[in-house]
């Protein structure tokens, strides 16, 4: 019921965010010693599955918590770190984010320009970065910079930096298409002063593979939350056609609108298997980039045709704003873009089918 209202206002209520505290929701994937649930990773896709019927925004809302912005800790950090960070992470006290993307950086992540200089027992940042999930809001941010331009991507460093670090600030706010109960902003370095135990695992260039990992996790999850919005369309869809009467009968007696329904039940069950198997794999400690990538493109397109073939099938009904046809259509265009295009994805799974 508070879909609506999100929408309008840009924002979720204080009280179900809180809420979402209360259940634990921001520590869903991070363990138990650290004050989290410890969810598998297909338990966390069960619950991705369930939040995306009902609003992208709030699943956005804790699962950078539990995703990007917790991961490069949770899997690469030193000891130090996670009990410093991970339980106020967890707990939602702290909101985090994952600083990556830049004006000439964003598919060609191994490009960015931020650099972090060693000076007096501190690193100094400088740099400027775009469309972080939270950036208005979030505590505690990991953010790549550039330590040894001469490597390249292996020249990239993975950061912990908090919101109240001398030199940090929060750019513009953008407007955007859809998902309009969750921000994204710039944030802005001029010689932010950060520690050198802010370095994850202290040690310098293994930021770009600390990245990479995360973004294996995240990819699975986004996914699963696409199976759900997509079933979610396929239960709007099926309802409006057995109530709606046109030349003297339901539009679900027409052929056409069987098999557009059909074909979406059969989408949605082909992906629903993939996410399910990918995160158990990741549970079994296998490398799953690739399925990652293939999860990914394949849910984030399906999702997509099935909205539209949804708003098609409601027509006016459906083009008109406060419908959950049109909201959704303008949410999940995104999906395609956002944590890896679907041209990276393909990228990715073609290098991987490529290797020797």
């Amino acid at each position: 019921p508070l879909s609506q209202k999100v929408e309008e206002e840009e924002r979720i209520p204080e009280n179900i965010v809180q809420k979402m505290r209360d259940l634990g929701l921001f520590g869903l994937a991070i363990p138990k010693e650290y004050g989290g649930l410890g969810l598998s990773t297909l338990g966390e896709c069960v619950l991705s599955e369930e939040f995306g019927r009902v609003n992208a925004c709030f699943r956005v809302r804790f699962s950078a918590n539990n995703g990007i912005g917790s991961q490069g800790i949770l899997i690469d950090g030193t000891p130090e770190q996670k009990e410093k960070y991970l339980p106020r992470i967890a707990s939602g006290e702290w909101t985090a984010a994952f600083a990556l993307t830049e004006p000439n950086a964003g598919s060609d992540s191994g490009n960015i320009q931020t650099k972090a200089v060693k000076k007096e027992g501190i690193y100094l940042l400088n740099g400027v970065k775009l469309f972080v999930t939270h950036g208005d809001i979030a505590d505690v941010v990991t953010v790549m910079a550039v330590t040894n331009r001469e490597k390249g991507p292996w020249g990239i460093t993975a950061f912990i930096v908090e919101r109240t670090f001398p030199g940090y600030s929060v750019g513009k706010i953008d407007r955007k298409m859809g998902t309009h109960g969750s921000n994204t902003s710039e944030i802005v370095f001029e010689d932010c002063q950060v520690p050198i135990e802010n370095v994850i695992g202290g040690v310098e260039g293994r930021g770009f593979a600390t990245a990479m990992k995360a973004l294996d996790k995240s990819r699975i999850t986004i996914a699963a939350s696409c199976v759900g919005t997509a079933q979610y369309c396929l239960d709007l869809s099926i309802a409006y056609s057995k109530q709606r009467v046109q030349f003297g009968k339901p539009i679900s007696a027409n052929q056409a609108i069987q098999w557009m329904l059909a074909d979406s039940a059969i989408s949605i069950y082909a992906g629903r298997q993939m996410v399910y198997h990918t995160a158990w794999c990741r549970d079994q400690k296998q490398r799953v980039t690739q399925q990652a990538a293939m999860v990914k493109v394949y849910c984030t397109e399906m999702v997509n045709r099935i909205a539209a073939a949804a708003l098609q099938l409601q027509g006016k009904l459906g083009y008109i704003k406060g419908s959950p046809i049109e909201r959704i259509y303008r949410d999940m265009r995104v999906f395609r873009i956002f944590e890896g295009t679907s041209e990276v994805q393909r990228m990715v799974i073609a290098r991987e089918l490529l290797k020797d």
